[in-house]
């Protein structure tokens, strides 16, 4: 069975926000997008949603992760670089900003020593959606239970 990865699309323009071609990096970004989230809406896995401002290049939404029954929800954020897709994206759960050595000042994920690598690889063909797939959801699964059983993260 293949994995919701290897099932989203992989994006051929290699164009950043200051580029001339950046809208149609942005139409497969969307396209891309739209098929992770049907992924997960059909494997009853829905985990995030996010919106970017009218530029593209601003995004904002929620991404949650559930356990032991209590959902745990944080505020998402993320700005598209201007060195896009050559860097990835850097993505910020505010609410977490302190809590955990996994973190970044300003509740940036630390992303560096499993997926920048494989995004450096990837990219030009790895999107949102894969940085979504690939970097955010792992930190979740992987950070939240910690954070839950050490204290840090009530259910309140």
């Amino acid at each position: 069975m293949e994995s919701a990865v290897e099932r989203i699309p992989e994006l051929t323009t290699n164009a950043g926000p200051r580029d001339p071609e950046w809208p149609e990096r942005l139409r497969e970004e969307y396209g891309a997008l739209i098929q992770y989230i049907e992924i997960n809406q059909t494997e009853d896995n829905e985990w995030f949603t996010i919106e970017p401002d009218d530029s593209g290049v601003h995004w904002k939404g929620k991404c949650w992760y559930i356990y032991e029954l209590v959902k745990y929800e944080f505020t998402l954020e993320f700005d598209i670089p201007a060195t896009y897709p050559a860097t990835p994206i850097e993505l910020r759960l505010p609410e977490l900003d302190g809590k955990t050595p996994k973190m970044y000042r300003g509740g940036k994920i630390c992303l560096d020593i499993h997926f920048s690598p494989l995004w450096s690889r990837k990219q030009p063909s790895y999107g949102i959606a894969h940085a979504l797939a690939l970097a955010l959801g792992p930190w979740l699964a992987a950070e939240i239970p910690v954070l839950v059983e050490q204290g840090v993260l009530n259910n309140s």
